[in-house]
């Protein structure tokens, strides 16, 4: 199957889980995946939220991002994946003064 980002409409998400500003988002959701293609601008996150029944891959494609994961910080860049496993907690900020795209894919682990 192949999933076509330039097929799937723009979303914009205004204060993701809590975050500042917003993400523009493509998403593609079955069952058992979400899998979607995301830009973050400069000045904005996402809120710090747990992955409880999930476990979320994030695939940096353009940028650098600061991550707080479990109340550790680190930084992923362009070819780097940040991984949050389930039951851990995080958040993504962009610090920097360019857009950040990348795609995550959370696969559902307790249904």
């Amino acid at each position: 199957m192949v999933i076509d980002f330039n097929n799937i409409p723009i979303e914009k998400i205004e204060k993701f889980k809590g975050g500042d500003g917003y993400v523009l988002n493509r998403q593609f959701i079955d069952d058992n995946n979400r899998i979607c293609y995301s830009v973050l601008p400069p000045n904005c996150s996402s809120g710090y939220h747990k992955h409880i029944t999930n476990s979320e891959i994030l695939i940096m494609i353009k940028g650098s991002a600061k991550f707080l994961c479990d109340n550790h910080e680190e930084r992923a860049n362009a070819g780097q994946v940040h991984y949050c496993p389930q039951g851990s907690s995080h958040c993504m900020v962009n610090d920097t003064s360019e857009d950040i795209e990348y795609i995550t894919i959370v696969p559902e682990h307790n249904k």
